[in-house]
């Protein structure tokens, strides 16, 4: 089931603990699109279908993304089709900007971090969404996977300093959502499988430190 599906068929409130990654994505997306003033420039940097765009209603939106990833979205409402490398905007036409599970699909994100920084006014903010331990997904259009250290050097190369940066769980909540995976596979194994998935989440604050992680949240600042 992908969290998609499993979002319309489950309570809201088991949802977010199963997939507790897409819904810290939600609430990141949220809470930035919040702290945002009225009319502000918003760019989503790797748009895909656009689903983000309600949360900025209050803003002035921009969708970007080559549409290359995955065959079966539609595109369409898209308010730029652009390469991430190449974006088609003016220095410093933005006052915020995101970049949702895209980078680990960038051939250069070194490259995209620089022209995101180019396009993002002085003091503007990028909130970063990235994994650490992931499944391949939008194959072939997969190529990377970040740690904390990983995304603070393309940042802070880029100019941009770092605000916040949070991991999306532990150990154990990496560990819960490979056995919910895994019983997907070995169907003869869920009543073990599922069990385990559901109760180690449980277990996460034992892991202090967070190294293993499915990835993480960054809220950084254009210098």
């Amino acid at each position: 089931m992908t969290a998609g599906t499993a979002r319309r068929a489950l309570p809201r409130s088991l949802w977010r603990y199963v997939y507790s990654f897409e819904a810290m994505i939600d609430d990141a997306v949220d809470a930035f699109a919040r702290s945002l003033p009225p009319a502000a420039r918003v760019l989503d940097a790797g748009a895909g279908e656009g689903r983000f765009r309600a949360c900025f209603a209050a803003q002035r939106y921009c969708g970007v993304d080559l549409a290359v990833g995955d065959a079966r979205w539609d595109y369409s409402r898209l308010d730029a089709m652009a390469d991430l490398v190449a974006l088609p905007f003016a220095d410093a036409s933005f006052d915020a900007a995101l970049n949702v599970v895209t980078l680990e699909h960038l051939p250069e994100p070194a490259l995209a971090m620089a022209e995101l920084s180019r396009v993002l006014k002085s003091g503007g903010r990028l909130l970063i969404v990235a994994p650490q331990e992931w499944e391949v997904h939008q194959s072939p259009h997969d190529f990377f996977r970040y740690t904390r250290h990983g995304l603070e050097r393309l940042l802070t190369r880029a100019g941009f300093a770092i605000v916040q940066m949070e991991p999306a769980g532990g150990l154990f909540q990496l560990l819960g959502r490979r056995a919910l995976t895994a019983a997907r596979l070995a169907w003869w194994l869920a009543p073990v499988l599922i069990p385990l998935g559901l109760l180690l989440p449980l277990c996460d604050s034992l892991d202090r430190e967070k190294h293993s992680t499915l990835g993480y949240r960054c809220i950084a600042r254009k210098l």
